[in-house]
């Protein structure tokens, strides 16, 4: 049996809270035939679009004030989780597995002095035209950037996960069985200002969040699922090439040489770097959620290793 840490990426939520109820009962589905292939898991998962419709629900709204960038991280977390253990639980029960789920509401802590912070980069929210962003950078301020072909997105600072505060419950509820959901949206980015804990506005990229977990957890493989089967270099060009395994050396090569697009499989790549460089034996696949069973067998998607 092997310890996954599972990060979920978008196409497994759904766009919207509507869209999101249908794309967990299938996502519950993939999770629980892992279990069922005697694994022991435990879930992250991103909140981009998510959080960029809460902030922006929340902006310039009659009599409302405006509501911090933290506390739009802590909604998203507990509006995910809370569809996500209520669609795995079901699926568990259906199977006749007595398996508690619980979603955990994650600090993590980051570096107030990180370089993130002068340079904002981590898409949040909805795609727009480039009217409509031009528009919203006059209006709201915001920093707007053309995001892999699909449109226009707000940017944030994306900070390095440093710590997850939570980390000893997580550890205590994952060694007493139960399905832990946890991380979500990367964990809500905190500095620590004496003794307090003090939210910033940010987003902690999902995939490096996992990474720290599955360090912390002795995961023996972090599973980054995303909307391809396998990582590509030249992606989407006629001489795109799929990538079946790579060691670190040849991630960081191919990562440095620019072959992975910020924001999108760059993170991923470098959180599998981080991963699997930190301990023998320690694996990352990257495929998608349909091939999560048949990537874990060695059948397909991208593995990285030591």
């Amino acid at each position: 049996m092997a310890r996954i840490v599972v990060a979920l990426g978008g196409n497994a939520l759904g766009k919207s809270p509507g869209e999101q109820l249908a794309a967990v009962k299938n996502t519950a589905n993939s999770l629980v035939d892992l279990i069922e292939a005697g694994h022991e898991i435990i879930i992250s998962h991103g909140n981009g679009p998510q959080v960029g419709m809460i902030n922006l629900a929340f902006t310039n709204r009659e009599g409302i004030e405006e509501m911090p960038f933290p506390e739009c991280g802590a909604m998203s977390q507990g509006y995910i989780g809370y569809h996500l253990q209520n669609a795995l639980r079901e699926e568990l029960v259906k199977r006749e597995r007595l398996v508690a789920v619980a979603a955990i509401v994650t600090q993590v802590i980051v570096n107030r002095d990180d370089p993130a912070f002068t340079n904002p980069s981590k898409p949040v929210g909805s795609f727009y035209s480039k009217e409509e962003a031009d528009r919203l950078s006059r209006e709201k301020g915001y920093m707007m950037v053309e995001d892999s072909g699909r449109g226009y997105r707000r940017v944030v600072a994306s900070p390095y996960p440093v710590e997850i505060v939570e980390k000893d419950i997580i550890k205590t509820l994952v060694e007493a069985g139960k399905l832990v959901i946890t991380c979500g949206g990367g964990g809500i980015p905190v500095v620590r200002d004496g003794h307090t804990l003090k939210g910033v506005a940010a987003v902690i990229d999902k995939d490096l969040a996992s990474a720290k977990l599955a360090q912390l957890l002795e995961a023996d493989i972090l599973l980054i699922l995303t909307v391809v089967e396998k990582v590509a270099i030249n992606f989407r060009q006629k001489n795109q090439q799929w990538l079946d395994r790579l060691n670190v050396a040849e991630a960081k090569k191919l990562k440095e040489a620019g072959h992975f697009i910020k924001g999108s499989m760059e993170p991923k790549v470098r959180a599998a770097i981080d991963f699997s460089s930190s301990k023998d034996g320690r694996k990352t696949i990257i495929t998608s959620l349909g091939k999560a069973g048949e990537a874990l067998a060695g059948k397909t998607g991208t593995k990285i290793s030591k």
